[in-house]
């Protein structure tokens, strides 16, 4: 395998029914990403965990119960950490507003779909009861997934794929370097990232370019009552801007996994920096291989614009 060698990804198929643990922290983006992979036959969501990150744990649990009320679906929830493994929390309310979904009034959340055990308990359960190999798709910090691979470092083998939205090849969007779900829990980070596991990571700079455009916004308002529901969450969502696009973060990681074609990716060597006074949080994707060491993920470097454009909202036409 060759250092920062190209992947064409255009032939990659999606299994009928993959199975699917979704890791999350909605948050607005997250709802979306939610949505696209709820209403996609192609995939088998078997559990949501929850983890503190864009608001409290009880907050985006809360926000999670509500979106499944709103869409009346029926997959098991697990509650997940509610801090990060060694530092004091931190939120992006100011992003996503006080109760990480305003905008919009939902249904009362569906409290029944609780599990009565932590979520690194669960996801270990169908990790390890499935036939096949479940893939992971991690949307928020990754404190859960790293107890996961502490506590049942066996599951390792029974991950198809862990797909992060994470990270940054250039600047950061919530310290100089460092991207929000990786500064939440950086020590989490690089225990996954260090796990080798099969890791595709899409990060910062996709989710940039990733972008609904206004025009896009009139068309959501017609479609139906999911996008009349996204449009509302959009007038609070500080993710961007109304005027010049909105940043869909998460809804990368769910595009990547049902569609990867739309995305240019390479191979690498990636690590985290945790003791970085000014640093933390940052991560360090060795594309040229100037570390010698050995390639430990892919890494989404790239988007086609107007395909994502196109597969938002034929995905978002599809929700109820």
């Amino acid at each position: 395998m060759l250092h920062g060698s190209s992947l064409k990804e255009g032939k990659k198929k999606v299994k009928k029914s993959r199975k699917v643990i979704i890791d999350t922290d909605p948050g607005i983006d997250d709802a979306i990403a939610i949505a696209a992979a709820l209403f996609d036959e192609r995939l088998d969501i078997k559990l949501f965990t929850t983890v503190a990150g864009n608001v409290s744990v009880d907050k985006v649990t809360k926000n999670l119960l509500k979106l499944l009320a709103f869409w009346d679906k029926e997959v098991p929830v697990a509650i997940g950490s509610d801090r990060p493994l060694l530092r004091e929390a931190i939120n992006a309310s100011d992003i996503h507003g006080s109760t990480g979904m305003d905008g919009y009034e939902f249904p009362e959340s569906k409290y029944e779909l609780l599990t009565k055990n932590h979520a690194v308990i669960e996801m270990y359960k169908v990790l390890m009861e499935s036939k096949e190999k479940t893939t992971i798709v991690g949307i928020g910090p990754l404190t859960n997934i790293a107890l996961l691979l502490r506590m049942y470092p066996e599951c390792v083998e029974r991950v198809e794929e862990l797909i992060i939205m994470g990270g940054s090849l250039a600047r950061g969007n919530y310290g100089v370097l460092s991207e929000f779900n990786i500064a939440a829990d950086p020590e989490a980070a690089k225990i996954v990232f260090e796990s080798k596991m099969p890791l595709t990571v899409v990060g910062l700079d996709v989710g940039e370019k990733a972008l609904v455009l206004p025009e896009e916004r009139a068309t959501l308002q017609k479609m139906n009552k999911t996008g009349d529901m996204i449009d509302h969450l959009f007038s609070a969502y500080r993710g961007g801007s109304l005027d010049t696009g909105l940043k869909m973060y998460d809804g990368c990681a769910i595009a990547y996994l049902l569609d990867p074609e739309m995305f240019e990716v390479r191979e690498s060597y990636v690590t985290v920096e945790t003791q970085g006074l000014l640093t933390a949080g940052a991560t360090l994707f060795d594309l040229d291989g100037y570390l010698g060491k050995e390639i430990n993920c892919r890494v989404c470097v790239d988007i086609d614009e107007k395909q994502f454009r196109r597969w938002f909202l034929e995905a978002i036409r599809k929700c109820d």
